[in-house]
């Protein structure tokens, strides 16, 4: 259903630190550079099919975090979620809401870790175990 998702920064080099480490805990390797036709800088890592992007507001605006929104990277272990974690709140992320863990819910178990990057987007590393 999706292509990309695309977020703002408003500290690129930053940004390219923080989720260089953050995503490499995943496999994805270091992020491609791009200049848009603009001239802002735009940072595209891509895995597994997927691809998440982080640029400079084409706007020329202050970049902000949509509030409600969650971008919801998945794993493949508990081990990789808290590895996710501890890496983010490492390059200046924040833990946010309850500590990693399991969650039951109706919508069955799930292994969930909530960080918000430097710029202040709210992700979600998640494993559901079988």
């Amino acid at each position: 259903m999706l292509n990309h998702v695309m977020i703002g920064s408003n500290d690129i080099e930053r940004s390219k630190r923080f989720y260089d480490a953050v995503l490499g805990t995943l496999g994805a390797g270091e992020a491609v550079r791009n200049v848009a036709s603009s001239g802002h800088t735009r940072l595209f890592y891509r895995h597994d099919g997927n691809s998440f992007g982080v640029s400079e507001p084409i706007n020329g605006e202050a970049a902000t975090c949509a509030n409600g929104a969650t971008i919801g990277f998945k794993c493949h272990s508990p081990e990789q979620v808290q590895q996710f974690h501890d890496t983010a709140v490492a390059q200046g992320g924040v833990s946010i809401e309850d500590p990693p863990g399991l969650r039951e819910s109706n919508m069955g178990a799930l292994y969930l870790a909530y960080v918000r990057d430097p710029d202040g987007n709210k992700l979600c590393a998640i494993y559901r175990p079988k």
